[in-house]
Protein backbone atom coordinates (compact mmCIF):
# COMPACT_ATOMS: atom_id res chain seq x y z
CA UNK A 1 0.00 0.00 0.00
CA UNK A 2 0.99 3.59 -0.90
CA UNK A 3 1.13 6.38 1.53
CA UNK A 4 -1.79 8.78 1.32
CA UNK A 5 -1.48 11.15 -0.60
CA UNK A 6 -0.38 14.74 1.29
CA UNK A 7 -2.72 17.57 0.56
CA UNK A 8 -2.57 20.99 -0.14
CA UNK A 9 -3.04 23.70 1.93
CA UNK A 10 -6.68 23.81 0.71
CA UNK A 11 -7.25 20.57 0.84
CA UNK A 12 -6.26 18.71 4.08
CA UNK A 13 -6.78 15.52 5.67
CA UNK A 14 -9.84 15.99 8.06
CA UNK A 15 -9.11 12.83 10.12
CA UNK A 16 -6.74 10.58 11.39
CA UNK A 17 -7.29 6.69 11.76
CA UNK A 18 -5.51 3.67 13.11
CA UNK A 19 -4.40 1.35 10.49
CA UNK A 20 -2.97 -1.36 12.20
CA UNK A 21 -1.76 -2.15 15.92
CA UNK A 22 1.66 -4.10 17.02
CA UNK A 23 2.58 -5.04 20.55
CA UNK A 24 5.93 -6.79 22.02
CA UNK A 25 6.49 -8.66 25.40
CA UNK A 26 10.07 -9.61 26.22
CA UNK A 27 10.38 -13.54 26.64
CA UNK A 28 10.77 -13.52 29.91
CA UNK A 29 8.00 -13.98 32.29
CA UNK A 30 8.03 -13.02 35.88
CA UNK A 31 4.78 -14.89 38.00
CA UNK A 32 4.56 -12.91 41.57
CA UNK A 33 5.51 -16.09 42.78
CA UNK A 34 9.08 -16.09 41.18
CA UNK A 35 9.59 -12.17 42.18
CA UNK A 36 8.20 -12.88 45.83
CA UNK A 37 11.16 -15.90 45.90
CA UNK A 38 13.86 -13.02 44.43
CA UNK A 39 12.40 -10.63 47.45
CA UNK A 40 12.56 -13.48 50.13
CA UNK A 41 16.48 -14.01 49.62
CA UNK A 42 16.99 -10.14 50.60
CA UNK A 43 14.67 -10.50 53.50
CA UNK A 44 11.34 -9.33 51.81
CA UNK A 45 8.27 -10.53 52.73
CA UNK A 46 5.50 -10.57 49.76
CA UNK A 47 3.16 -12.80 48.31
CA UNK A 48 1.44 -13.79 44.64
CA UNK A 49 -1.87 -13.28 47.35
CA UNK A 50 -0.60 -9.96 48.59
CA UNK A 51 0.31 -8.84 45.39
CA UNK A 52 -2.76 -9.88 43.16
CA UNK A 53 -5.27 -8.42 45.73
CA UNK A 54 -4.01 -5.41 45.88
CA UNK A 55 -3.03 -4.39 42.47
CA UNK A 56 -4.60 -7.66 40.31
CA UNK A 57 -1.29 -8.54 38.69
CA UNK A 58 -0.06 -12.03 38.23
CA UNK A 59 2.79 -11.94 36.15
CA UNK A 60 5.11 -9.39 34.17
CA UNK A 61 7.70 -9.30 31.40
CA UNK A 62 11.16 -8.46 31.97
CA UNK A 63 13.62 -7.63 29.07
CA UNK A 64 17.06 -9.30 28.87
CA UNK A 65 20.11 -7.97 29.71
CA UNK A 66 20.97 -7.12 26.17
CA UNK A 67 17.56 -5.85 25.29
CA UNK A 68 17.26 -2.00 25.23
CA UNK A 69 13.92 0.40 24.48
CA UNK A 70 14.33 0.66 20.89
CA UNK A 71 14.59 -3.36 20.55
CA UNK A 72 11.16 -3.41 21.87
CA UNK A 73 9.89 -0.80 20.22
CA UNK A 74 10.96 -1.79 17.19
CA UNK A 75 9.31 -5.39 17.49
CA UNK A 76 6.16 -3.80 17.98
CA UNK A 77 6.52 -0.94 15.14
CA UNK A 78 6.94 -4.06 12.80
CA UNK A 79 3.98 -5.71 14.03
CA UNK A 80 1.85 -2.82 13.72
CA UNK A 81 3.35 -2.12 9.94
CA UNK A 82 2.19 -5.23 9.09
CA UNK A 83 -1.30 -5.26 10.21
CA UNK A 84 -1.58 -1.94 8.38
CA UNK A 85 -0.76 -3.45 4.99
CA UNK A 86 1.90 -0.93 4.23
CA UNK A 87 5.43 -0.54 3.47
CA UNK A 88 7.68 0.66 6.09
CA UNK A 89 8.81 3.29 3.76
CA UNK A 90 5.50 5.04 3.84
CA UNK A 91 6.22 6.05 7.10
CA UNK A 92 5.91 9.45 7.11
CA UNK A 93 6.53 10.59 10.90
CA UNK A 94 7.63 8.29 14.13
CA UNK A 95 6.69 9.47 18.05
CA UNK A 96 8.03 7.56 20.50
CA UNK A 97 6.55 7.88 23.51
CA UNK A 98 9.17 6.76 26.46
CA UNK A 99 10.61 7.15 30.34
CA UNK A 100 13.45 4.36 29.44
CA UNK A 101 15.29 5.84 26.38
CA UNK A 102 18.24 4.05 25.28
CA UNK A 103 20.40 7.23 25.43
CA UNK A 104 20.14 10.63 26.83
CA UNK A 105 20.37 11.25 23.38
CA UNK A 106 19.81 10.92 20.63
CA UNK A 107 15.78 9.60 20.74
CA UNK A 108 14.46 6.11 20.62
CA UNK A 109 12.67 7.25 18.26
CA UNK A 110 15.65 8.05 16.00
CA UNK A 111 17.67 4.85 16.71
CA UNK A 112 14.18 3.11 15.98
CA UNK A 113 14.23 5.05 12.33
CA UNK A 114 17.55 3.58 11.59
CA UNK A 115 16.50 -0.30 13.17
CA UNK A 116 13.66 -0.03 10.73
CA UNK A 117 15.46 1.42 7.70
CA UNK A 118 13.92 4.69 7.12
CA UNK A 119 15.67 8.12 7.03
CA UNK A 120 14.39 11.28 6.70
CA UNK A 121 10.79 11.60 8.25
CA UNK A 122 10.55 13.53 11.62
CA UNK A 123 11.53 11.30 14.45
CA UNK A 124 11.29 12.11 18.15
CA UNK A 125 10.43 11.03 21.62
CA UNK A 126 7.01 12.16 23.74
CA UNK A 127 8.26 12.28 27.59
CA UNK A 128 5.19 11.96 29.55
CA UNK A 129 5.68 8.61 32.01
CA UNK A 130 2.60 6.66 31.82
CA UNK A 131 0.33 9.43 29.76
CA UNK A 132 3.20 9.22 27.14
CA UNK A 133 1.18 7.09 24.63
CA UNK A 134 -2.39 9.23 24.80
CA UNK A 135 0.37 12.61 24.71
CA UNK A 136 2.15 10.85 21.14
CA UNK A 137 -0.94 9.61 19.97
CA UNK A 138 -2.46 13.50 19.87
CA UNK A 139 0.32 15.00 18.58
CA UNK A 140 0.25 12.55 15.63
CA UNK A 141 -3.01 13.14 14.86
CA UNK A 142 -2.68 16.80 14.97
CA UNK A 143 0.34 17.15 12.35
CA UNK A 144 -1.74 14.45 10.25
CA UNK A 145 -4.88 17.22 10.33
CA UNK A 146 -2.44 19.99 9.57
CA UNK A 147 -1.01 18.23 6.39
CA UNK A 148 2.31 17.68 8.14
CA UNK A 149 1.95 13.69 7.86
CA UNK A 150 0.27 11.60 6.49
CA UNK A 151 1.19 8.44 7.67
CA UNK A 152 2.72 7.98 11.68
CA UNK A 153 4.19 5.17 13.52
CA UNK A 154 3.36 5.68 17.34
CA UNK A 155 4.77 3.92 19.77
CA UNK A 156 4.96 3.32 23.64
CA UNK A 157 7.86 1.17 24.82
CA UNK A 158 9.53 0.52 28.20
CA UNK A 159 12.05 -1.11 29.88
CA UNK A 160 10.74 0.18 33.32
CA UNK A 161 12.70 -3.09 35.05
CA UNK A 162 15.81 -0.95 35.14
CA UNK A 163 14.03 1.96 37.57
CA UNK A 164 12.97 -0.45 40.22
CA UNK A 165 14.20 -0.60 43.40
CA UNK A 166 14.00 -4.73 44.90
CA UNK A 167 14.07 -3.63 47.89
CA UNK A 168 10.74 -1.80 48.01
CA UNK A 169 7.84 -3.95 47.44
CA UNK A 170 5.56 -1.57 47.22
CA UNK A 171 6.61 -0.33 43.64
CA UNK A 172 8.81 -3.49 42.76
CA UNK A 173 5.90 -5.41 42.26
CA UNK A 174 3.68 -3.12 40.11
CA UNK A 175 6.06 -2.56 36.83
CA UNK A 176 6.86 -4.87 33.66
CA UNK A 177 8.50 -3.89 30.19
CA UNK A 178 7.17 -3.82 26.50
CA UNK A 179 5.90 -1.87 23.58
CA UNK A 180 2.81 -1.14 21.50
CA UNK A 181 2.50 0.55 18.28
CA UNK A 182 0.17 1.41 15.74
CA UNK A 183 0.11 3.17 12.35
CA UNK A 184 -2.05 6.06 12.12
CA UNK A 185 -2.89 7.61 8.72
CA UNK A 186 -4.77 10.23 7.17
CA UNK A 187 -8.30 9.37 6.61
CA UNK A 188 -11.82 10.72 4.76
CA UNK A 189 -13.28 8.98 7.34
CA UNK A 190 -13.63 9.95 11.30
CA UNK A 191 -11.05 8.30 13.28
CA UNK A 192 -9.88 9.87 16.20
CA UNK A 193 -12.84 12.48 17.43
CA UNK A 194 -11.72 14.38 20.12
CA UNK A 195 -8.35 14.22 23.01
CA UNK A 196 -7.24 16.29 25.45
CA UNK A 197 -4.11 16.50 27.81
CA UNK A 198 -3.71 18.19 31.04
CA UNK A 199 -0.25 18.14 33.76
CA UNK A 200 0.65 19.39 37.09
CA UNK A 201 3.75 20.17 38.34
CA UNK A 202 2.75 20.72 41.58
CA UNK A 203 2.80 16.36 42.17
CA UNK A 204 6.22 15.85 40.80
CA UNK A 205 7.22 14.32 43.83
CA UNK A 206 4.28 12.06 43.96
CA UNK A 207 5.98 9.77 41.05
CA UNK A 208 9.21 9.97 40.07
CA UNK A 209 12.98 8.88 39.26
CA UNK A 210 14.66 11.66 40.89
CA UNK A 211 18.71 10.59 39.60
CA UNK A 212 20.10 12.23 37.20
CA UNK A 213 23.54 12.25 35.05
CA UNK A 214 26.24 14.98 35.67
CA UNK A 215 29.76 15.89 35.04
CA UNK A 216 29.79 11.93 33.98
CA UNK A 217 28.45 10.63 37.14
CA UNK A 218 25.23 9.59 38.58
CA UNK A 219 23.62 12.01 40.67
CA UNK A 220 20.49 11.42 42.85
CA UNK A 221 18.06 7.81 43.33
CA UNK A 222 18.04 6.60 39.88
CA UNK A 223 14.91 4.15 41.28
CA UNK A 224 11.17 5.02 41.07
CA UNK A 225 9.75 6.47 44.03
CA UNK A 226 5.69 6.66 44.05
CA UNK A 227 3.42 7.87 47.27
CA UNK A 228 0.84 5.50 46.16
CA UNK A 229 -1.99 6.58 48.02
CA UNK A 230 -1.26 10.33 46.50
CA UNK A 231 -1.17 8.55 43.14
CA UNK A 232 -4.00 6.75 43.63
CA UNK A 233 -6.21 9.95 45.07
CA UNK A 234 -5.44 11.95 41.83
CA UNK A 235 -5.75 9.33 39.27
CA UNK A 236 -9.08 8.31 39.79
CA UNK A 237 -10.31 12.48 39.93
CA UNK A 238 -8.53 13.40 36.79
CA UNK A 239 -9.33 9.97 34.49
CA UNK A 240 -13.47 10.68 35.12
CA UNK A 241 -12.97 14.19 34.38
CA UNK A 242 -10.67 13.69 31.25
CA UNK A 243 -12.97 10.84 29.67
CA UNK A 244 -16.18 13.30 30.60
CA UNK A 245 -14.48 16.47 29.16
CA UNK A 246 -13.57 14.29 25.97
CA UNK A 247 -16.80 12.85 25.50
CA UNK A 248 -18.37 16.46 25.87
CA UNK A 249 -15.95 17.51 22.85
CA UNK A 250 -16.93 14.55 20.84
CA UNK A 251 -20.89 15.27 20.95
CA UNK A 252 -20.69 11.19 22.07
CA UNK A 253 -21.99 10.15 25.74
CA UNK A 254 -20.71 7.41 27.90
CA UNK A 255 -23.23 4.77 26.80
CA UNK A 256 -21.62 5.35 23.45
CA UNK A 257 -18.37 3.87 24.66
CA UNK A 258 -17.81 0.06 23.50
CA UNK A 259 -14.64 -0.29 24.94
CA UNK A 260 -12.27 1.66 28.03
CA UNK A 261 -8.28 1.18 27.81
CA UNK A 262 -7.18 2.46 29.99
CA UNK A 263 -3.47 2.66 31.42
CA UNK A 264 -2.93 -0.87 32.85
CA UNK A 265 -1.62 0.44 36.51
CA UNK A 266 -3.55 -0.98 38.65
CA UNK A 267 -7.11 -3.11 38.69
CA UNK A 268 -7.92 -0.81 41.25
CA UNK A 269 -8.21 2.54 39.90
CA UNK A 270 -9.58 0.68 36.41
CA UNK A 271 -12.87 -0.59 38.53
CA UNK A 272 -13.31 3.06 39.92
CA UNK A 273 -12.97 4.71 36.77
CA UNK A 274 -15.45 2.50 35.16
CA UNK A 275 -17.71 2.58 38.09
CA UNK A 276 -17.57 6.70 37.67
CA UNK A 277 -18.44 6.49 34.07
CA UNK A 278 -21.17 3.92 34.48
CA UNK A 279 -19.54 1.13 32.51
CA UNK A 280 -19.45 -2.57 33.30
CA UNK A 281 -16.13 -3.91 33.47
CA UNK A 282 -17.08 -6.10 30.73
CA UNK A 283 -16.38 -3.42 28.61
CA UNK A 284 -12.50 -2.46 29.86
CA UNK A 285 -9.93 -4.27 28.79
CA UNK A 286 -7.88 -5.22 31.09
CA UNK A 287 -4.54 -6.72 30.68
CA UNK A 288 -2.49 -5.49 33.82
CA UNK A 289 -2.51 -8.89 35.19
CA UNK A 290 -0.37 -10.78 32.70
CA UNK A 291 1.71 -7.75 31.49
CA UNK A 292 2.09 -5.63 35.12
CA UNK A 293 2.28 -1.72 34.65
CA UNK A 294 4.22 -1.04 31.67
CA UNK A 295 4.27 2.78 31.45
CA UNK A 296 3.51 4.27 28.09
CA UNK A 297 3.56 0.68 26.10
CA UNK A 298 0.45 -0.35 28.37
CA UNK A 299 -2.13 1.13 26.36
CA UNK A 300 -0.66 0.26 23.04
CA UNK A 301 -0.19 -3.16 24.41
CA UNK A 302 -3.37 -3.10 25.51
CA UNK A 303 -5.02 -2.42 22.53
CA UNK A 304 -3.14 -4.76 20.31
CA UNK A 305 -4.50 -7.69 22.35
CA UNK A 306 -7.76 -6.35 21.91
CA UNK A 307 -7.76 -6.13 18.64
CA UNK A 308 -6.25 -9.49 17.74
CA UNK A 309 -8.70 -11.15 20.44
CA UNK A 310 -11.41 -10.39 18.33
CA UNK A 311 -12.72 -8.22 21.48
CA UNK A 312 -12.44 -4.62 19.71
CA UNK A 313 -13.54 -4.79 16.03
CA UNK A 314 -13.91 -2.23 13.25
CA UNK A 315 -16.48 0.40 13.99
CA UNK A 316 -16.22 0.27 17.91
CA UNK A 317 -15.42 3.64 19.94
CA UNK A 318 -12.69 3.73 21.96
CA UNK A 319 -11.83 5.76 25.04
CA UNK A 320 -8.44 5.71 25.95
CA UNK A 321 -6.49 7.32 28.77
CA UNK A 322 -3.51 7.62 30.71
CA UNK A 323 -2.76 9.65 34.29
CA UNK A 324 1.31 9.19 35.03
CA UNK A 325 4.19 10.85 36.34
CA UNK A 326 4.52 14.74 35.88
CA UNK A 327 1.74 14.55 36.96
CA UNK A 328 0.33 13.96 33.09
CA UNK A 329 -3.13 12.62 32.28
CA UNK A 330 -4.98 12.60 28.82
CA UNK A 331 -7.70 11.22 26.57
CA UNK A 332 -8.37 10.06 23.40
CA UNK A 333 -11.89 9.24 22.19
CA UNK A 334 -11.69 7.44 18.52
CA UNK A 335 -14.04 5.39 16.58
CA UNK A 336 -11.69 2.01 15.32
Amino acid sequence: MNSPEKTSATSLPRYSRIAGTGGYLPANCVTNAQLAQRLAASGIDTSDEWIADRTGIKSRHFAADDELCSDLAVAAARRAIEAAGCDASSIDLIILATSTPDMVFPSTACIVQHKLGLAGCPAFDVQAVCSGFVYALTVADSMIRTGAASRALVIGSEVFSRLLDFGDRTTCVLFGDGAGAVVLEASDEPGILASELHADGRHVGILCTPGGVSGGLLRGDPTLKMDGPAVFKLAVTVLEDVARSVLIKAGRTEADIDWLIPHQANIRIMQSTARKLKLSMDKVIVTVADHGNTSAASIPLALDVAVRSGQVVRGDTLMLEGVGGGFTWGAVLLDY
